[in-house]
């Protein structure tokens, strides 16, 4: 890290930075990684240089925009593991997971692309879901609300693969709540 990047933003430095990263996780979601950072900067209302000043690449600012969203999914299996049952925080957290890993691989091959090392990026808030995970799949089995065989390396292949069928899916609402009702009620005991 540079000097630059350890000292804390001015308030606005710092708003300019969010609201850049609010406009980047939306656009970059929604219309894919495509989007050029002009458009970025635009659509956040400031300058081209604003945005290569927090982010002098778009694929550091493709990094920070995962980083972020896997440091949302961590915190937000944080709140439901905190506030709900086994069974409840267990499935929340599932679906949680899985609508939010929408468009991961596209920014995951784009950066790798560019030559970044995304699974060292990424390192620090993927094994922090990964041992939220596996402590609301320990609780939740031994609620005797999910099949006491599973390992989180099965639950983690299960949650790549909900991910894809739901990018298959598209937006037909009914079909993404067949497919989680499916997958549910195979990770339920018999």
């Amino acid at each position: 890290m540079t000097g630059a990047q350890e000292r804390p933003l001015r308030a606005d430095a710092a708003r300019n930075r969010a609201r850049v990263l609010d406009v980047a996780t939306e656009v970059f979601t929604t219309r894919g990684v495509g989007v050029p950072t002009e458009e970025i900067a635009r659509a956040a209302g400031v300058g081209v240089g604003t945005v290569f000043r927090h982010f002098p690449t778009k694929e550091a600012l493709l990094e920070a925009v995962m980083v972020r969203r896997l440091e949302a999914i961590a915190a937000m299996t944080a709140q439901l593991a905190a506030q709900a049952d086994p069974a409840e925080a267990f499935f929340a957290c599932f679906r949680l997971v899985v609508e939010q890993s929408a468009g991961k691989n596209e920014f995951a091959q784009a950066l790798a692309a560019a030559g970044v090392d995304v699974h060292a990026s990424l390192h620090e808030p993927t094994r922090e879901i990964q041992t939220r995970l596996a402590g609301l799949l320990s609780e939740a089995q031994q609620a005797g609300v999910v099949r006491p065989e599973l390992r989180l390396p099965e639950l983690l292949a299960l949650l790549v693969g909900a991910g894809a069928m739901l990018e298959q899916l598209g937006t037909d609402p009914a079909a993404r709540e067949r497919i989680f009702e499916v997958v549910f009620d195979g990770l339920r005991p018999r």
